[in-house]
């Protein structure tokens, strides 16, 4: 270990020590980690170290693989000497992987029990004594111990006679790839392929997406006639109970953090009613679609003023009495009262985003309604910090109502998203592509004449001239009805790409009248015989592939090409992009038509499998009942998680992966390398 890596896990233990270790157990010394060491001894001077962690009920130790920001990972260090050397890393057992309340975030972790082994070559003859020390971190649901770290010693024996001291391991050998076989245990192969280029940071991203997606919502919100207008009483409220600059920046600055913190707390509440595995679930779940869908068309029709969606009263009543108070405490009634007051509006907007923010679990909501009341809140601190800049709004008026229809045509739109998702997940082909686009088109086509003024709804007031911010919405609006007519006749459609129907799923998926554009490099199999137990009709891009495993491993033998293992599902809006960014590319179609056999299990499948093949899964301990029960155990038992989309390279041996798996990452030249490279190590090994 070089000096700075030394330095850096000094300072760490110091900071923990410092830092945190107020914020652990108090009141007793805990101990919940015993660990023990022992040796496998092999022949010829080769030997097998064996480090065995037992944990208590409840507690927890990390893996050695943990991202930046997490808890400290186990690490080991062993001492150098001239008579042994390292054969490969130190391999982990199997481990659970799951989402982590103390570090908020998806960590790979122990129970129980953790075992450890490295192998080493003893090259001198005798008896010798192996040092090392080893560092690990320990947690349980609510608590965790700062790092804490074990010197051990191993006695080993050497060879009968003394050998040669040949390099057996380069821990700077980048050519050395680890990779994860089905138990979990690591090996290393040793491979000549070249390096692949580094993949997004694509987790970040989606909740930065959350975040920004949300943050226009809140300002979408903002714009709406039930929040609006309470800018300018908040105003008077403030410069009422202010009697200096200071206090009322002090107190405008305490309403946004009271607006923000209530927001939150919403989102925080709903994912310990639910948890972050259910919200998850959510998104692929129909019925719950079913639900979304019947609400947001609720919704929609409320903000074209069919009705008033209102809390009762007696809530807005009391909370506005507790704001008359004054202090800390009726500042944050007031913001209470906002939230009440306006929940006509916001309501159905927080609903959507909550919905679209279940795929980031529990940091989702938390980051959703973060971003929503961050812009939310803004605006009313700063105009009650400073009142001057009231002069600088516009006045209410009509134009008030027209952003709240426009909501509601957004939501109307969205809903479609969720009966899709449904009638994907249970094939109904009640809502295939063409329906979802016209949809699309007819919703976004009345916007365009909603915002000219060719009709208007109830409560709209009469207006001889468009104003310059509505007309560049009506011009948005008419390019964006234009830039969906095309998808009636197969075009990719990569802006709106993973909200409709994937273009196999359609009545026509070569398009009306002719073949699709996406296809026309090379995507469709016309002319090409089907493979037994291929579904052209129910793959992207009319690609042979396969969804049952078995079969597909069959051919695969056949044909002598290796397997391209893709877990999806109905339901996974980052698989539709994925297939229609990154597989659309005429390169990435050309090796998966040609080079690889693709096998596309649906872990979302609702199809129940026959009474005599269910059973109890030993990962989850609960009853496999259907073909999507059966995928996603097969993908948890193998390769030890469950999100999708999930690719891996395979051969014909077994369902260890040739090299790393790869999952959502639109950066299409990393999956061409990613792709090539497991087709060179499977050329290899013939």
């Amino acid at each position: 270990m070089s000096n700075s890596a030394h330095y850096m896990n000094i300072f760490r233990r110091l900071f923990f020590l410092i830092f945190l270790l107020p914020f652990f157990g108090h009141g007793q010394i805990l101990t919940p980690v015993k660990w023990s060491f022992s040796v496998e001894q092999g022949k010829d001077g080769e030997a097998t170290l064996i480090l065995k962690a037992k944990m208590e009920p409840k507690w927890h130790l990390y893996s050695q693989d943990i991202p930046e920001g997490g808890p400290i990972p186990t690490e080991f260090t062993f001492e150098k000497g001239d008579f042994y050397q390292l054969m490969g890393k130190v391999e982990e057992g199997k481990a659970t992987f799951e989402y982590d309340p103390n570090f908020m975030m998806e960590l790979k972790y122990f129970s129980h029990e953790a075992i450890f082994r490295q192998k080493v070559k003893v090259t001198k003859p005798g008896t010798h004594t192996i040092k090392g020390e080893l560092t690990f971190m320990t947690c349980d649901d609510h608590q965790c111990l700062p790092p804490d770290y074990v010197e051990y010693s191993f006695k080993v024996k050497g060879p009968e006679k003394e050998e040669a001291n040949g390099d057996l391991t380069n821990e700077d050998d980048t050519s050395a790839r680890i990779t994860e076989e089905s138990d979990t245990s690591l090996v290393v192969e040793d491979t000549e392929t070249e390096a692949l280029p580094e993949p997004k940071k694509v987790k970040d991203n989606s909740l930065l997406g959350i975040f920004l997606l949300s943050f226009l919502g809140g300002f979408a919100a903002l714009l709406t006639p039930c929040v609006f207008p309470m800018i300018p009483l908040t105003v008077s409220f403030f410069t009422k109970q202010s009697k200096t600059r200071a206090k009322g920046i002090s107190n405008a600055i305490i309403y946004g953090v009271s607006i923000i913190a209530l927001y939150v707390s919403i989102g925080y509440l709903i994912t310990v009613f639910f948890g972050p595995d259910a919200l998850n679930a959510f998104s692929t779940n129909p019925w719950v679609n079913i639900v979304f869908f019947l609400l947001l068309v609720v919704f929609a029709i409320s903000f074209f003023g069919a009705f008033e969606i209102t809390l009762p009263s007696s809530w807005i009543n009391k909370t506005d009495r507790a704001s008359e108070r004054g202090g800390l405490l009726g500042i944050f009634f007031m913001a209470f009262t906002l939230a009440l007051v306006s929940f006509s509006c916001t309501g159905p907007i927080i609903g959507t985003l909550l919905f679209e923010a279940f795929s980031g679990g529990i940091k989702g909501p938390l980051v959703g309604m973060f971003g929503f009341s961050l812009a939310l809140a803004l605006p009313f601190a700063l105009f009650a910090a400073f009142p001057g800049w009231l002069n600088t709004l516009p006045r209410s008026g009509g134009w008030l109502n027209s952003v709240k229809v426009v909501l509601g045509f957004i939501e109307l739109a969205f809903a479609l998203k969720f009966l899709s998702t449904a009638d994907m997940v249970w094939q109904a082909g009640l809502l295939k592509r063409e329906w979802f686009l016209v949809s699309w088109i007819a919703i976004f086509g009345m916007l365009t004449l909603y915002l000219i003024g060719a009709y208007r709804l109830p409560h709209d007031s009469k207006s001889d001239h468009i104003g310059v911010p509505r007309l560049f919405f009506t011009l948005f609006a008419f390019m964006f009805t234009i830039y969906l007519i095309p998808g009636l006749w197969g075009a990719p459609l990569k802006l709106i790409s993973g909200f409709p129907p994937p273009p196999f799923y359609s009545e026509a998926p070569e398009g009306f009248g002719g073949k699709a554009i996406t296809m026309g490099s090379g995507g469709n199999n016309q002319g090409e015989a089907v493979p037994p137990g291929a579904d052209p009709a129910h793959c992207p891009f009319s690609l042979n592939c396969f969804h049952d495993y078995e079969a597909g491993l069959a051919y695969a033998k056949q044909v002598n090409k290796p397997i391209l293992l893709d877990f999806t599902g109905w339901g996974c809006v980052n698989c539709r992009k994925m297939e229609e960014q990154v597989w659309s590319d005429p390169r990435v179609l050309e090796i998966l038509r040609n080079e690889v056999v693709l096998i596309s299990l649906y872990v979302d499948e609702r199809q129940k499998l026959p009474e005599d093949q269910q059973y109890i899964s030993d990962v989850t301990n609960k009853k496999v009942r259907t073909v999507g029960n059966l995928w996603s155990d097969f993908q948890a038992r193998h390769y030890n998680t469950n999100s999708q989309p999930y690719y891996l390279i395979l051969g014909h041996d077994s369902t260890k992966p040739l090299h790393e798996a790869a999952a959502y990452d639109p950066n299409i030249e990393y999956y061409i390398s990613w792709l090539k490279k497991g087709i060179k190590i499977f050329e290899g090994q013939k």
